[in-house]
């Protein structure tokens, strides 16, 4: 009876996910909100509370995170990692100081404590890898000038998560400073070497665990990612990480196949995985956050927007593409979900995962938009200030009109640039 009431409620949970991704899908938008949404109405308080399947769940969540922190590492190649480092690590400076410090500054104001303030920090500051690629692709814009300098950004933090991660690990554990600093530099240490050894042996890691047969290319790579995953984890590193770390160790055909034949598998699971954050939030402790989230979620869209236009005006980006890059940085997801679930596991803070939650339900709303309006409603406020300065005097009317569009011809010539 039990097993029978577990897979009535498990398919309940997948078919209600499969019809709420189609309905994203047909409005062109992310299905995360709608996804969150489903965990909160099966959780606790929820209007359907689950039972026999929440065990289940809470496994599949956790395979989620691996693949979705897999599939993000077979993306790069441990070259293009190092490359992204020595030449946009001020973008990444700036990125961390506009968009984690309000994070950690909401939560000590809130006076949640240092803990809580590490762990808000890293749910402002990283952007949805998963909801911006999807952006750039329904936009047309992996071509444009400006895409190089958004996916320089989010290396950079999908890299300084591999430090933050065992951080914020140590940190919700309760270890001491000395335990922590171990933690730390086992990571740099684990990172460092599989950098390393992805740049000098990657060829021959990738023939090892080449196969021209898909079951047990999946079965090997799937395999190795849980295992590597569970040893980072069993050393205090984070799952996470060391799926991260396996991705980026692939490369070649074998990244291509192991993509491929992952990626059904790890929809399924982020899936679940966003369920099961929402499965620990109860809805009637969203409400009184909303104010803190949507404040939150207005000032750190603002900063990213200006993380993004100065790292595309110091790559010699157009006006245009600026503006663009900026507006397309705003989305949170799977990180912000990740770093707050971390944190509602330890149980530090109650009003924590709500208002993560309503934070990341916001942005990933209203990341898509900003991402499409941000450049044209910029536009707009920049031709009603010129206009209004031109009216001042007709000298003032006929010098800057062509500097003003030089640039952006310029940038039209390039736009389609890789």
């Amino acid at each position: 009876m039990h097993s029978a009431l577990f897979l009535i409620e498990f398919g309940a949970i997948i078919l209600a996910l499969g019809l709420l991704g189609r309905f994203a899908g047909r409005f062109q938008f992310s299905p995360i909100p709608l996804y969150l949404l489903a965990g909160l109405a099966f959780g606790e308080g929820g209007l359907l509370p689950l039972g026999a399947s929440e065990e289940f769940v809470a496994i599949g969540a956790e395979i989620g995170v691996i693949l979705l922190l897999l599939m993000l590492g077979l993306e790069y190649t441990a070259t293009d990692l190092v490359s992204n480092l020595k030449t946009q690590y001020p973008a990444g400076l700036v990125d961390f100081c506009l968009n984690a410090l309000p994070g950690a500054l909401a939560a000590l104001l809130l006076g949640w404590g240092p803990v809580a303030a590490v762990v808000l920090a890293g749910v402002t500051w990283v952007s949805s890898s998963g909801v911006i690629a999807k952006v750039l692709g329904d936009l047309g814009r992996v071509g444009n000038r400006e895409t190089p300098v958004i996916l320089s950004v989010l290396v950079l933090e999908d890299l300084a998560m591999a430090v933050y991660l065992p951080i914020i690990t140590a940190l919700l554990a309760g270890v001491s400073l000395a335990a922590a600093s171990v933690t730390l530099a086992i990571a740099l240490g684990v990172a460092g070497l599989v950098l390393f050894v992805a740049l000098r042996y990657g060829r021959v890691i990738s023939r090892f665990v080449s196969s021209d047969d898909p079951e047990k290319l999946l079965l090997v790579v799937l395999g190795l990612t849980l295992l590597v995953a569970g040893i980072a984890q069993q050393l205090q590193v984070s799952a996470a990480v060391g799926a991260f770390l396996v991705g980026i160790a692939l490369s070649g055909e074998v990244a291509e196949g192991t993509h491929t034949l992952l990626s059904p598998l790890r929809d399924l699971f982020a899936a679940v995985f966003f369920v099961f954050f929402g499965l620990h939030t109860d809805p009637a402790s969203i409400p009184p956050v909303l104010l803190p989230a949507l404040v939150l979620a207005v000032a750190t869209a603002l900063t990213k927007i200006a993380t993004g236009y100065w790292a595309a005006k110091r790559a010699g980006v157009g006006v245009k593409g600026r503006w663009r890059a900026g507006g397309t940085l705003v989305a949170r997801g799977e990180f912000s979900i990740v770093i707050a679930g971390l944190a509602v596991t330890a149980g530090i803070e109650p009003s924590l995962g709500p208002l993560a939650t309503a934070y990341v339900l916001i942005l990933v709303i209203v990341g898509p938009l900003t991402a499409r309006y941000t450049q044209p409603v910029a536009g707009y406020f920049i031709k009603r200030r010129q206009g209004s300065g031109d009216s001042g005097g007709a000298s003032a009317s006929t010098a800057p009109a062509p500097a003003q569009e030089q640039p952006e011809a310029a940038e039209v010539q390039g736009g389609a640039q890789p």
